[in-house]
């Protein structure tokens, strides 16, 4: 595909993110922003108590910013539900590996790294509790 393409897509994703559930949207403060994204976004992570269960993504970023909530969709599309160990198995350099590096600036294409560190560093945190 190309990156015509996949920047239609990544816009499609954009606008499939799931809202927030009322419990994380009545308390933003559940919530760890992504600073390094040039859009607000913020994200939160809910475990199991075993790390063969489910892990549970949320993220949120406002409606003007399709390239943030695209990432942010497809991060959540591609990993919500899998296991802990899935989700930290995955790649650092996976958002690289999108194909969207001559079509999207540098410093977004960091903030979308940013995300997925965001995750699994909290994946991480929450399995060795």
């Amino acid at each position: 595909m190309e990156e015509s393409g996949r920047l239609e897509l990544l816009l499609e994703f954009s606008r499939s993110l799931p809202p927030l559930p009322e419990r994380l949207a009545d308390h933003p403060e559940l919530l760890e922003q992504v600073v390094e994204c040039q859009s607000p976004l913020f994200l939160a992570v809910e475990t199991g108590d075993a790390p063969e269960q489910a892990v549970q993504l949320f993220s949120s970023a406002p409606p003007e910013a399709p390239t943030t909530r695209g990432f942010a969709s497809v991060l959540h599309e591609g990993l919500n539900g899998l296991p802990a160990a899935d989700i930290l198995a995955v790649p650092d350099d996976v958002t690289d590996r999108l194909g969207l590096t001559r079509a999207i600036t540098p410093l977004r294409m960091r903030g979308m790294a940013a995300m997925l560190g965001r995750i699994k560093r909290q994946v991480r945190e929450a399995t060795a509790a």
